[in-house]
């Protein structure tokens, strides 16, 4: 089969036979993924499939037990300034200073990523976001879904080459998740790459150039979204 433009680009990330084992348990099977830049992976399946533990893998946050991560060439590392300028993680748990407004967040992460024209860019991702009225409070004053904005906005304020996401338009209500599919989908024009973990199928298929289905720690289904979700997740998430 002929591969797609998207298969034949230069990989930005590349995932080798990685997999992992905690203890006699193994989470992850060997899973091997090539993500070129301005192509959307998505990643789906149950809770407890593996998604979380390989998006970490692949962001470098966790070491596999086998197998390799390369992102432009580099070994994987979170800690090499190389490549900690370039990759933006949105992970699935909160993580904030409480005693910082949501304004002063975009600001520290502008300043530790040398942001020109950090002013007016902070202020354009509070409005992309739907922040602006809430530039001032502090985490402890937003709702999930505000919250969830925030570590967005997070992401959107600084240089990314790459995007790692983990259930993004999870606390999201439907309108937030449709600006979210539009701001995924300008992400892809810039030619950045991103990595996708999801449960909602809808947003695969309106960003995802590929999906992988994974089930018990292994690769169940591969592919173009349409082709795959018909025959592993109709009818629903996963």
């Amino acid at each position: 089969m002929a591969k797609s433009p998207a298969e034949r680009r230069k990989a930005l990330l590349q995932l080798t036979g990685v997999s992992r084992t905690y203890g006699e348990r193994q989470v992850l099977h060997p899973v091997s993924l090539a993500l070129a830049a301005g192509e959307c992976v998505a990643l789906l399946g149950h809770n407890g499939s593996g998604k979380s533990t390989l998006l970490r893998i692949a962001a470098g946050r966790e070491l596999p037990t086998t197998g390799t991560v390369h992102f432009d060439g580099l070994p994987m590392d979170e800690a090499d300034p190389r490549i900690r300028a370039r990759v933006a993680v949105v992970g699935d748990t909160v993580a904030c200073y409480p005693d910082l407004t949501v304004r002063e967040h975009l600001q520290l992460v502008a300043v530790a990523h040398g942001v020109a024209d950090a002013r007016n860019w902070i202020e354009h991702v509070l409005t992309e976001r739907n922040l602006t009225e809430r530039a001032d409070a502090l985490p402890s004053a937003l709702s999930s879904g505000q919250m969830q904005s925030l570590l967005l906005a997070c992401a959107m304020v600084r240089p990314r080459d790459l995007l790692l996401l983990d259930e993004p338009e999870q606390r999201l209500d439907p309108d937030a998740r449709r600006q979210l599919a539009e701001l995924l989908k300008a992400e892809l024009a810039d030619g950045v790459a991103v990595l996708l973990v999801t449960h909602h199928t809808d947003l695969a298929l309106e960003v995802a150039d590929r999906v992988v289905v994974l089930e018990d720690g292994g690769v169940l289904a591969k592919g173009a979204p349409r082709t795959v979700l018909a025959d592993s997740v109709r009818g629903g998430t996963r």
